[in-house]
């Protein structure tokens, strides 16, 4: 039972971390520029899992960890507003401005995602709990 526990808790950490890379990702939907001021939008994140064995069980169930967190390597969405005072100034993008390239809808699918693995995870700790109680009440 406890190696159960342990490998929901590992998922639920997981799963919270993921969340707040796609929290931020929202959040900084339309920042422009980087911690320095530097016109550069921000890159958004993306948690990567790997599977942990330092927590497993028996029949070789193991848990989950992030394995790191990626930067979009992908270009900026370029929109045209010449009056901007972040506008490119010269040469191909000349009066656009580069926004970070994040979709709304993807990160909200992924936060919905997520939000189900974690109710799922919780859900598994909760019959975990009842399952142990129930064998206390039994061998009592």
């Amino acid at each position: 039972m406890i190696s159960s526990l342990d490998i929901s808790t590992s998922a639920l950490v997981a799963q919270r971390t993921r969340l707040n890379a796609i929290s931020g990702n929202i959040a900084n939907m339309s920042s422009l520029t980087d911690e320095t001021g530097a016109a550069n939008p921000y890159k958004a994140r993306q948690v990567v899992f790997q599977t942990d064995t330092t927590v497993s069980d028996d029949q070789g169930v193991a848990g989950v960890k992030v394995k790191e967190i990626l930067q979009d390597q992908s270009g900026p969405q370029y929109r045209y507003q010449p009056n901007h005072p972040l506008a490119i100034q010269d040469g191909k993008w000349k009066g656009y401005v580069a926004y970070p390239n994040i979709d709304l809808t993807t990160q909200m699918v992924d936060a919905l995602e997520t939000t189900r693995a974690y109710e799922a995870n919780v859900g598994v700790i909760e019959i975990s709990k009842n399952m142990g109680r129930e064998r206390l009440t039994i061998l009592a």
